[in-house]
């Protein structure tokens, strides 16, 4: 198997795909020539052509509602926005068009479009190209939302995304498209969408993440055993589907629950965790869960980046808190 870092793999199952079915195309500004602002679509132009590698003008409204047509008439569309920033200028296609399409039209019509997009902070980015906005997203009904936290699922899911039926987000966490290495097998496989991963067992404590903040649960539990605490992390690698069952299984074991994001925490997306933890194990909790976030500022510039994301410091905290409670 190959060690590829994690924009290699979404590139990787971009061709892989592209090859299986002449459906898929790739389409976005500066996917062709430049082969992406992070070279996640590099080498498709070549083996392609610009028929199914599609440069788009600067108008991320025109790039998703074009989706949108071609997905509705039978081809599958993988739009990449620049930066998750930049979605917004979309919503009303997220929203008013892609998600309702199905409900609409009772089932007759489907939407399979996959919106791409580099996601939160951690790389000293200029406004604009550093924000955390699954809540809106997960907050829709008929959009399901993906986030990858390594190389391997990240080919897995975005594959996974590319066959579904319905339109999904998928945001790739910039600040480990290249931080690490994993093995990825060669050529066509998939990770189901709605199942979480448990990265690490444990019995004291669960600490429940997604993207970038996985791998900074995975830090912090490593911490905490230094201390004596078993911490079990879970990637829930979808928030819609969400694999909810695994979460509570988990908690019924420990009792104790940390939940770890990089957005702010006002409505984010720990917030409905906590409230569906409240509904279904109560009762098995020795602790009220804690919620690690940012903080309820649009997120700063360059030498203020770094206090304001979680890192692995404070999700020890949380840890040490809800052991101590």
């Amino acid at each position: 198997m190959a060690q590829l870092t994690l924009v290699q793999a979404i590139n990787d199952a971009l061709k892989t795909e592209m090859r299986r079915d002449k459906r898929v195309l790739v389409m976005g500004q500066d996917v062709g020539v430049d082969g992406g602002v992070f070279r996640a679509t590099e080498g498709l132009l070549e083996e392609f052509g610009s028929t199914r590698t599609l440069d788009t003008p600067l108008a991320e409204s025109g790039i998703v509602g074009a989706a949108i047509g071609m997905a509705l008439y039978g081809l599958r569309p993988v739009a990449e926005i620049q930066f998750d920033g930049f979605m917004l200028p979309a919503f009303d296609h997220f929203v008013s068009h892609a998600a309702r399409i199905r409900w609409r039209t009772r089932g007759r019509y489907h939407v399979p479009l996959v919106v791409r997009a580099p996601y939160g902070g951690g790389i000293h980015a200029p406004e604009h190209h550093s924000e955390s906005p699954e809540a809106y997203y997960a907050h829709t009904p008929g959009l399901k939302v993906v986030i990858p936290s390594g190389s391997h699922d990240a080919k897995g899911l975005l594959i996974s995304a590319i066959r579904d039926p319905d339109p999904v987000i998928f945001l790739e966490p910039k600040k480990i498209y290249r931080a690490f290495r994993e093995e990825v097998p060669e050529g066509d496989y998939t990770v189901p969408l709605g199942q979480a991963k448990i990265l690490r067992e444990g019995c004291d404590v669960t600490i429940a993440s997604w993207g970038h903040m996985a791998r900074v649960s995975m830090q912090a539990a490593e911490e905490a055993q230094e201390e004596g605490i078993g911490a079990e992390v879970i990637d829930l690698r979808t928030l819609v589907p969400l694999d909810i069952e695994t979460l509570i299984q988990s908690i019924e074991k420990t009792g104790r629950c940390v939940l770890a994001q990089e957005s702010p925490p006002t409505c984010g997306f720990a917030s409905e965790l906590m409230a569906l933890i409240n509904e279904k194990a109560f009762s098995s909790l020795e602790a009220p869960p804690v919620r690690i976030s940012a903080y309820d500022t649009t997120i700063p510039l360059y030498r203020l980046e770094d206090p304001y994301m979680p890192d692995a410091g404070k999700v020890l905290r949380g840890i040490q808190n809800v052991m101590e409670f």
